[in-house]
């Protein structure tokens, strides 16, 4: 059987989805599986085993210059690509205007996706020809991910641990290992502070009093700290001039690189964002605040993630500017961060600390 996966972003939704391949694979040895990704996001599927054929699209530079001959010739190879594979079924997992004009284009008979409550943009529905059944107990974006699967699959998904993977190179895990080169011997624990919407930001005062009260409590904890871009790495800086304890600040790099570098720390800690979703992809345990975006429906699953979630009524308002931001932020407390950063570092094998 050769089934297509469309889910093309983001780099968080990319991730909730790769669960699915290993159940793929549960419910259809040899299975043949291929999948459609914007560019930007493919290295977190190029070279997994479970993956038979990756289709990256250029969506973003194709509506800019819809009429180029670069983005007739890119479009028309995508078409010949996916029809030359001979698709069995296709499972959109996207659910919007530009996955369903591409599942369109395939010609794939059976072409299945969300049920109207779950569509990003109400268009979808007339690209599909099975629609999976509302279900409110699929209140998680992975367990939506399984459950169309599940469509075809028939095996149970909701109480299964999620198991999902980022494939690296030889290259990347040494770059990760040059990267924690020289550090004490002890416990690594890595700070991801920044994020897309200011309403999913912390304190640096929290972070950094967390990152000193995890390096007083456990010995030999070195505290490294990532970023995304130049307001993030000022950021970052201000929290480790903060922390009373070893930190290190680590330089932009792949997100292969850094599935390589998340794949050695004991715990990575983060708001909302795509680099905490990597780490649990990769199976470390993380624990994520959540203030305007719900930490039950988009926070890592499975029994090595916590999640806080802010106490306010208003939370999960999903708002990117908030008169009460600076309330909100106070909510999340740093006694709540260390709770979850303790249990899991307890709970860490040895051999990962090697």
């Amino acid at each position: 059987m050769r089934i297509l996966i469309i889910k093309t972003s983001s780099l968080g939704d990319v991730i909730h989805a790769l669960p699915v391949l290993a159940y793929l694979h549960r419910a259809f040895p040899g299975a043949e599986i291929g999948w459609v990704v914007e560019e930007a996001f493919s290295d977190l599927l190029s070279g997994n085993p479970l993956l038979r054929y990756l289709h990256p699209v250029r969506t973003r530079v194709w509506r800019k210059s819809p009429l180029s001959q670069q983005t007739r010739q890119e479009v028309a190879s995508l078409w010949h690509a996916l029809r030359g594979v001979g698709y069995d079924l296709l499972l959109d997992m996207q659910g919007n205007l530009k996955s369903g004009l591409i599942g369109l284009a395939t010609g794939i008979r059976r072409r299945i996706g969300f049920p109207p409550q779950l569509l990003q943009e109400p268009f979808n529905r007339l690209c599909t020809n099975e629609k999976v059944a509302f279900n409110p107990l699929d209140n998680h974006a992975s367990l939506r991910c399984l459950g169309v699967a599940a469509h075809i699959g028939m095996l149970p998904y909701r109480d299964v641990e999620p198991v999902s993977d980022i494939a690296v190179s030889a290259a990347d895990e040494m770059e990760a290992d040059r990267i924690l080169h020289n550090l004490k011997p002890g416990q690594r624990v890595l700070f991801h502070c920044g994020t897309t919407w200011q309403t999913k930001y912390w304190t640096i005062d929290g972070w950094s009093r967390l990152g000193s009260r995890i390096c007083e409590t456990v010995p030999d904890t070195t505290i490294l700290l990532t970023f995304g871009n130049e307001a993030e790495r000022i950021m970052a800086e201000a929290v480790a001039a903060g922390i009373r304890g070893e930190t290190r600040l680590v330089e932009r790099m792949p997100l292969k690189t850094l599935a390589a570098l998340f794949k050695k720390v004991d715990l990575v800690l983060g708001g909302d964002t795509g680099p905490v979703h990597l780490a649990a992809a990769v199976g470390t345990p993380t624990v994520s605040l959540y203030r305007s975006s719900d930490g039950s429906e988009s926070g890592p699953r499975g029994n090595r993630h916590i999640i806080v979630q802010s106490p306010l009524s208003c939370t999960r308002c999903f708002r990117t500017s908030c008169p009460r931001d600076e309330e909100c932020r106070a909510s999340i407390t740093v006694e709540q961060m260390f709770a979850g950063a303790s249990q899991l570092l307890g709970t860490i094998p040895k051999e990962r600390r090697l």
